[in-house]
């Protein structure tokens, strides 16, 4: 895609490398609409690896799809909440059985989120735990469990 010239210092690059970083961010919306209509399970897949490499443009504009009601791309509660439980040192089995109705509480809230593309652009980055709890809905019942377990 766009692989050479964000590495490039602006001063260094030529206009036509300027000017092609700007047509490619700005085709950016388009693109990420088109691959959701058009490729729609290879796009899924894509949101869903929070491994898969993107072009910093390419991530922005698919974190303000999951903000703009791409939540069907998007699960939190089977993408986002078992990587940022392990930020917090936990796993889904840190949880017994008589805590089962807590777990599914935080599963809710997870889904619920309102900053679910601000976690997932977070976690992708590899985030620790510390920066995470400013924004996470769960970290104190996370922070609370693992202290708990430990």
């Amino acid at each position: 895609m766009h692989d050479q010239a964000p590495m490039i210092p602006h001063s260094s690059r030529s206009w036509l490398q300027r000017l092609g970083g700007v047509f490619f961010d700005a085709s950016m919306p388009r693109l990420v609409q088109e691959l959701r209509r058009e490729a729609g399970p290879t796009f899924q897949a894509m949101v869903r690896d929070l491994n898969t490499p993107m072009a910093p443009a390419f991530e922005r504009e698919v974190a303000r799809t999951l903000n703009r009601g791409g939540r069907e791309d998007l699960i939190p509660v089977e993408t986002l909440m078992p990587t940022m439980m392990e930020r917090f040192g936990l796993s889904v089995e840190d949880f017994g059985p008589e805590e089962s109705v807590h777990l599914q509480e935080l599963q809710h809230v997870c889904n619920r989120c309102p900053v679910a593309s601000q976690c997932w652009r977070a976690l992708r980055a590899g985030t620790g735990w510390e920066k995470c709890r400013s924004f996470c809905p769960n970290a104190t019942a996370f922070e609370k469990r693992a202290a708990a377990a430990a």
